[in-house]
């Protein structure tokens, strides 16, 4: 909103040519997201433990220690990263930029999925709400539009035609054809997926919602490495919407998707100003509200950016708690027997005797060297 309102007069009033730099718009996004966090954050887990009672249900069949450290806390704490995060992104961002619009669809979009689950479960008081069927469906539904919008983007940024993969103002360019997906690695190594793109897409997407959903289980696990990934991609946004860094990394250029960067800088700043309430012992937990919202930021981001695969790695966290609940699934379905002492991965490690923080720092750690291996991927080709 302030780049569109206030750039016209930067050849006047020459202060205002600041914000036609995506870098200043961003520091700004994380300082106003850190700042409304804080200031919201306290009063709205007030209203939340007044209106939640018994606030979360905890699993029964979970550690132990969890029915008497977490009982009573409230859920749906994710609000204070949406609001934080919304107001950041609609003054910092670009509301011009189709890309900017599909992010926030498929953010706010999965956070109203994930609304309708936590207030099914704090209802109902059990730990199950909406049917895995019916989320699915609707993440799916939503990842759709996003993934339809930001090939719209593409296209229209590009209406010349010419094919992803080819140089344009010295730059590699995603355009025209932007159904192909990009290896990491190899600078030249296109796979061509058509009009399966759209479900490719839909995947990753809903994927990375879920993932994030299985990771959230234990205080300040979560929110620490979707900031870790949150920072790396806006990195990432910022290099491949640049023409010049697009072309000297020999990555895929995408005009205009640099404009995420503020929106990733919101969520940096946002999970910040969460993580002063969420820190072990937390006073409210992010719930489905939060947790897939921001995976679901997250797929729609690597989609945008053509870096679809190395979200895996950037995400590496999030993949192996999501693959640790698929094979414990798989395996007891097949056999009766059970791989991990407890799924997800983090909860298995409690079972082993670690302590909740112990598990929490290391897998900090963990994401920190998944982060760092996908930002690798930029130069080594």
């Amino acid at each position: 909103m302030l780049y569109l309102l206030l750039t016209p007069f930067a050849d006047t009033f020459q202060v205002f040519n600041l914000f036609r730099y995506i870098t200043f718009r961003t520091g700004g996004a994380v300082v106003t997201a850190l700042i409304v966090a804080f200031v919201i954050g306290a009063p709205l887990i007030d209203w939340l433990r007044s209106k939640q009672g018994k606030g979360q249900p905890i699993r029964e069949d979970g550690p132990q220690t969890h029915l008497l450290t977490k009982k009573g806390t409230p859920t749906m704490g994710g609000f204070i990263i949406l609001i934080s995060f919304g107001i950041a992104a609609l003054l910092w961002g670009d509301l011009a930029n189709l890309y900017v619009w599909a992010v926030l669809i498929v953010t706010f979009g999965f956070g109203a999925i994930g609304f309708s689950d936590d207030f099914a479960k704090v209802t109902k008081q059990k730990t199950d709400g909406l049917s895995g069927r019916a989320r699915l469906m609707l993440e799916g539904f939503i990842a759709a539009i996003g993934t339809v919008l930001v090939m719209y983007a593409s296209w229209s940024s590009n209406p010349e035609g010419i094919p992803f993969g080819q140089t344009f103002q010295g730059a590699v360019l995603s355009g025209g054809d932007f159904s192909s997906v990009a290896m990491p690695l190899f600078k030249d190594v296109l796979i061509p997926l058509g009009p399966a793109f759209l479900i490719f897409a839909m995947l990753v997407i809903v994927g990375a919602g879920n993932a994030v959903n299985f990771t959230d289980g234990l205080d300040g696990l979560a929110i620490v490495p979707v900031m870790i990934a949150a920072a790396t991609f806006g990195f990432i946004t910022y290099l491949v919407g640049n023409s010049v860094f697009a072309s000297y990394l020999q990555v895929n250029f995408v005009p205009g998707v640099g404009e995420l960067a503020p929106l990733l800088g919101a969520i940096l700043g946002a999970g910040l100003g969460f993580l002063w309430y969420n820190a072990p012992p937390a006073r409210v937990f992010m719930g489905d509200t939060g947790s897939l919202a921001l995976g679901g930021m997250l797929g729609m981001t690597a989609v945008a950016a053509k870096h679809e695969l190395v979200l895996a790695i950037v995400g590496g966290l999030f993949v192996m708690e999501a693959l640790s609940v698929m094979i414990q699934v798989a395996v007891f379905k097949a056999t009766g027997k059970r791989v991990f002492l407890m799924a997800p991965i983090h909860h298995h490690f409690e079972k082993l005797g670690w302590q909740e923080s112990t598990v929490v720092i290391r897998f900090w750690i963990v994401a920190v060297i998944f982060a760092m291996a996908g930002l690798a991927t930029l130069k080594l080709r």
